[in-house]
C-alpha cells in the first residue's frame, strides 16, 4: 500500500470501514440502473408504451421492497430516504395538533426523528425521551411508564446508527399496541442487514434508505400499514396514490429494488461474514491496544458494527489520522461530521464528554475482508500511541 500525495501517480489502496454512513453500490445495481437510464425512460405516470413500460419498472421494485421487509407491495410508499419518510410520520401524526399531541421516543434517536421532535416540542407537542442503559439499549420499564398516558406517537430506532445496537422491537411494539398507540420504527440501518418482518411486528410505519445495503443514494421508502395512512407530506401530484407527488425517480427506484432483492437473497451470508469480520477487528484491537473498551451491547448488535473507546485518545485527531492512511472510520454519525460535540448518543449511554470524543465507529460490508481487517489492525497500534502522546 503506497501513500500519494498531490501529483504523485503512486494512488493510496484506501480502506472503507463507514459502511453505517453509506454503503458502496453493489455493482450489479449500478448495472440496472445505468440500463434504465439508457433505455427506459418513460414517466411512470404516462398512459402510452413507454410510460407503461417505466410503470412496470416501479412497481416491479415494489413488489422487491415489500419481499425483504415481509410487507405487502400496496404498503410501500418510495420516498427520498429514511429522512423524508421519518419527517412524514412525525409531521403527519403530530403535525397539525401538536399542543394536544404527545411523542414517545427515545434519548439515542438519529437527527431525522429528533430534529423534527425538537421542533415540535417547540410549538407546544410533549416529547418524552426514554434513557437507554449502559449498553445501549432503551429501557422497556420507561417506555411502558411513558405509556401509562395517553399519547399520539411512539417513534424509536430499530438499531442504532452509532453503535449498531439492536432494540427489542417486538417488546417495545407491542406495548404501543397493547395501549393502542401507533408505533414508527425508523429501521434504516436494520433493513438489508438483519432480518426485518413488518407482518409480524403490531407497527404501523417503519422507515428506509437504499444506499445503506448498496443500493443508490436519494431514495428509500416508507411502510405504511394498511389503514394507517397518513396526510401526503408532497403535494402535487397522484404518485404514490396521492401519498407523496412528484415524477418517480425510477432509476433510484428500480435500484432500490434490486438491492432488496439482493439483500433478501444474501442475507444470511452477510450477516456471517460481515460479524466474522467485525469480531476479527475487536480481537485484534484488544489484543495489540491496551485501553479500549466496546460502546454497545455485544450481544444485541449489527453484525457489521463495532463503536469502540480509545482511552485518552482524541478521536477526531485519530480519525484523521487514520485518515492519511488510507483508511476511512467515522467519530460518530454522518451528519455530524466535523463537529467535535460529544455524541449524544454515547453521553446517553453514561459515557463522559471525554470517552465520547475518544470513541470511533468502524463499520464493514461489502468489498472488506481479511487483508483489509489486517492492515487496520497493523497500523492502528502506532496510531493510537502518537495520538495519545501528542
Amino acid at each position: 500500500m503506497t501513500l500519494g500525495g498531490p501529483g504523485n501517480s503512486l494512488a493510496l489502496v484506501r480502506v472503507y470501514l463507514d459502511h453505517n454512513a453509506t454503503t458502496p453500490v453493489h455493482p450489479l445495481v449500478a448495472d440496472e440502473m445505468a440500463d434504465v437510464l439508457r433505455r427506459c425512460f418513460g414517466n411512470p405516470s404516462s398512459t402510452h408504451a413507454d410510460g407503461a413500460a417505466a410503470r412496470a419498472r416501479v412497481e416491479r421494485a415494489r413488489e422487491q421492497v415489500a419481499e425483504l421487509v415481509g410487507a405487502v407491495p400496496a404498503e410501500i410508499v418510495f420516498t427520498a430516504g429514511a429522512t423524508e419518510s421519518n419527517n412524514a410520520v412525525l409531521y403527519g401524526v403530530l403535525g397539525d395538533t401538536p399542543a394536544g399531541g404527545r411523542l414517545v421516543t427515545s434519548a439515542i434517536e438519529h437527527p431525522s426523528v429528533e430534529e423534527p421532535a425538537r421542533l415540535l416540542e417547540e410549538r407546544g407537542c410533549e416529547v418524552v425521551r426514554v434513557g437507554v442503559d449502559r449498553d445501549g439499549l432503551v429501557d422497556v420499564s420507561a417506555v411502558e411508564a411513558a405509556l401509562a398516558k395517553p399519547a399520539a406517537l411512539v417513534s424509536l430506532i430499530w438499531a442504532n446508527n452509532e453503535t449498531g445496537v439492536i432494540q427489542d422491537v417486538g417488546v417495545l411494539a407491542e406495548l404501543a399496541a397493547a395501549r393502542e398507540v401507533p408505533c414508527h420504527f425508523d429501521a434504516t440501518q436494520a433493513v438489508g442487514k438483519i432480518p426485518v418482518d413488518f407482518s409480524s411486528l403490531p407497527v404501523d410505519w417503519l422507515s428506509a434508505s437504499a444506499h445503506k445495503f448498496n443500493g443508490p443514494k436519494g431514495i428509500g421508502f416508507l411502510v405504511s400499514r394498511t389503514g394507517c395512512e397518513l396526510p401526503p407530506h408532497v403535494r402535487g401530484g397522484p404518485q404514490e396514490r396521492r401519498r407523496r407527488g412528484g415524477t418517480e425517480n425510477l432509476p433510484g427506484i428500480v435500484g432500490l429494488g434490486l438491492a432488496c432483492e439482493l439483500a433478501r437473497r444474501e442475507l444470511a451470508e452477510r450477516q456471517r461474514e460481515h460479524a466474522r469480520l467485525r469480531d476479527r477487528l475487536w480481537a485484534g484491537l484488544e489484543e495489540k491496544i491496551p485501553g479500549v473498551r466496546r460502546n454497545g451491547s455485544a450481544h444485541s448488535a449489527l453484525p457489521g458494527t463495532l463503536n469502540v473507546e480509545f482511552e485518552a485518545t482524541a478521536g477526531e485527531v485519530l480519525l484523521e489520522a487514520l485518515d492519511l492512511e488510507g483508511v476511512s472510520v467515522s467519530a460518530g454519525a454522518a451528519c455530524h461530521s466535523g463537529s467535535v460535540e460529544p455524541s449524544h448518543v454515547l453521553t446517553a449511554m453514561g459515557r463522559t464528554a471525554e470517552q465520547a470524543r475518544g470513541s470511533l465507529r468502524l463499520s464493514v460490508g461489502l468489498g472488506v475482508d481479511d487483508a483489509q481487517v489486517d492492515r487496520v489492525l497493523a497500523i492502528l497500534p502506532d496510531l493510537v500511541s502518537r495520538v495519545r502522546t501528542a
